[in-house]
């Protein structure tokens, strides 16, 4: 059974998030747990080493929560009734990140499901801090779904790779998992410099063709550009419904993600983002 945390704000983005991992996993026997975190207002010194209950502050607080995450379930419930799927709230006085982090290592989480927008809203903006976040500190696959993407089966995936990973099974089973339920096929992608590949890399994309051995795939070669402007020219000319890719350190994805403009990155993002570290 597959376990899959869906944290929530209550907003439009995060909801959007929630309707794509229960189409994404619709087949699938899942527990969902729906995370909702929550701080005062209020939120100083005396707050945090005086019971919050002194303050009057605390119970009113929680009981939002509870109530956003039962209306939640109720919703869910009447517009993606799923025998197969079972659903735990989760009401928490705590930061998101350390939530998110505590959580998916205790409940042994499979993914975790969460929307990309920031608190600002703001366009030029592709993550919110919180998924960024969430990318470099949770050790489980992280999916960040586009505001108001509507779901569509990831038939065509896009796997950009340095062939700089030594692909471990942890790396590419959630791909493959993906993959073979929708009978997608995976375009590996790989912007090269003159100088080719090195022996390593040639090692390292051999693993990838056992791994993908009974899978459909192919592989693109794009030279003279960057990766980000080769990410982007990809989605826009063929027809992708998901975008992979592995956090490994000091990749290409470390560098375009957490680099010295955090929650900017030169490429547009139109599908969702599977994260594997």
């Amino acid at each position: 059974m597959k376990k899959i945390l869906l944290p929530t704000d209550f907003s439009d983005n995060s909801w959007n998030a929630i309707k794509y991992a229960l189409q994404l996993f619709k087949n699938q026997d899942c527990e969902f747990y729906l995370l909702n975190t929550y701080t005062p207002v209020i939120y100083h010194v005396e707050y945090v080493l005086v019971s919050p209950a002194q303050f009057g502050l605390g119970d009113a607080i929680r009981e939002n929560s509870l109530n956003g995450l039962e209306t939640l379930e109720k919703r869910i419930e009447k517009e993606f009734s799923n025998p197969k799927h079972s659903f735990e709230s989760i009401a928490s006085f705590n930061n998101l990140i350390s939530e998110v982090k505590d959580l998916s290592e205790s409940k042994k989480i499979d993914y975790v499901v969460m929307g990309t927008k920031g608190a600002t809203g703001a366009k030029e903006v592709l993550f919110g801090s919180n998924t960024v976040h969430v990318f470099k500190s949770v050790k489980c696959p992280v999916l960040a779904i586009p505001d108001n993407f509507h779901f569509e089966s990831p038939l065509e995936i896009l796997f950009p790779s340095d062939y700089e990973v030594t692909f471990k099974d942890k790396h590419v089973q959630p791909l493959l998992e993906i993959a073979d339920e929708y009978h997608a096929r995976i375009n590996i992608l790989h912007v090269r410099e003159n100088r080719g590949l090195t022996a390593y890399q040639e090692q390292n994309k051999k693993l990838l063709d056992t791994y993908f051995e009974h899978t459909a795939h192919l592989y693109h070669d794009v030279k003279n550009m960057r990766i980000p402007e080769a990410i982007t020219d990809f989605q826009l000319t063929s027809r992708i419904n998901l975008l992979v890719m592995v956090n490994n350190k000091h990749s290409f994805f470390e560098n375009l993600f957490f680099g010295s403009s955090l929650n900017q990155i030169g490429f547009h993002l139109h599908v969702p983002l599977l994260v594997i570290q």
